[in-house]
Order: C-alpha cells, then sequence, then structure tokens
C-alpha cells in the first residue's frame, strides 16, 4: 500500500509529540519513493545565491553537488564552509517532498562559525551555545507557499532529528541530531 504525502502529513496534524525512533528510519523510505535520485532546492536571500543539484544517484552522492552544498551553507557573514552534513540534506530533501511543492526553501542560516553563533548569542536568548549549525549539522529554513506548521510537519514525519517551529520569525529549524521537537 502506497502512502501519499497528504496522509502522511494528515497523520501529523494531530500529533504533538513523536515517539523516539532510530535516527533517519524514516528519511530514506521517503526519499527512496524518489527513485535512486535525490535533489536539493534551495535560495539565500542573504547572498542572493540558488542552488537546484542533484546530490545523489543510485546510492552514492556525487562529490560535485556536495562541493556546491558545502559552499552555498556556508556562514555567509565570513565567508567559511565546512563539510556540510549530508544527513541533513537528506532531511531537507525529504521534508520538501513529502510538501509537495516545487518552491525552492529560502535558506536564512545553514553553518555557522562560532564566531557569528556568539555574536548571534548576544542578540538573541534563542541562540543556542552549542548549536548544531556549528557543527554544519542544521539549517533555518522558510517556504511562501507553506505555513511553518506545515514545515515543521512534514520535518517531523521524516523522524530523523530536531525540528523547531519559530512561528513569529516564520521559520522552521531542522537538523540531524537527536530527535526532538520544540517552539521558539
Amino acid at each position: 500500500m502506497k502512502t501519499s504525502r497528504r496522509a502522511v502529513l494528515g497523520a501529523f496534524a494531530a500529533v504533538a509529540t513523536v515517539p523516539a525512533a532510530p535516527a533517519y528510519s524514516n528519511v530514506f523510505g521517503f526519499l527512496k519513493g524518489a527513485g535512486d535520485i535525490r535533489s536539493i532546492k534551495m535560495y539565500s536571500g542573504r547572498t542572493g545565491e540558488s542552488i537546484n543539484t542533484v546530490y545523489w544517484i543510485e546510492g552514492k552522492y556525487i562529490r560535485e553537488a556536495v562541493k556546491e552544498i558545502n559552499y552555498f551553507m556556508r556562514d555567509w557573514r565570513t565567508d567559511e564552509t565546512i563539510d556540510y552534513d549530508l544527513r541533513n540534506v537528506d532531511i531537507m530533501a525529504a521534508a520538501h517532498q513529502l510538501m509537495d511543492t516545487n518552491e525552492p526553501f529560502l535558506l536564512l542560516s545553514g553553518y555557522r562559525s562560532s564566531r557569528t553563533n556568539a555574536m548571534l548569542r548576544r542578540r538573541s536568548r534563542n541562540v543556542a551555545k552549542n548549536s548544531y549549525h556549528i557543527r554544519g549539522m542544521a539549517a533555518d529554513l522558510r517556504l511562501k507557499s507553506r505555513s511553518t506548521s506545515q514545515m515543521a510537519k512534514a520535518a517531523i514525519a521524516c523522524n530523523s532529528g530536531g525540528v523547531g517551529t519559530y512561528g513569529r520569525s516564520n521559520f522552521v529549524h531542522m537538523d540531524c541530531g537527536p530527535i526532538r521537537t520544540w517552539r521558539g
């Protein structure tokens, strides 16, 4: 029996918390429906750059696409890059696929240097001292065509990391750390 994206999102609409399960248990199942190809589509309002790339084919990450993702996800304030954690790219790609939209994610924040994170912590109490952004394991994302609630439900359905909903600021945090949810 094949489950539709809408059915999955509907099932999670009434669920406030998600039971713990082994990390990444659902991400690969959702992406498998796309065949042996995984892609990500995003743009950055900070840099004006866009990315629309296939980064995985038949069980292998594509080296050039991964380099492109690493650069795109960089700390735009310092221009520092890191080997961005591809597990989080998989989570973002799976959540995007579940929402059945062609609109690219708007990337607000990907990798952050320790220096950038410290500066942001001085400005906001919502910035974690040991943020997954510093490790290249997190992204703050927005979609015009979907609410933060819809985005969070799609990410939670992946059952594969942290999902923070920031309704007042209109973005969702997705990371590949432990499974957990929160509201900022």
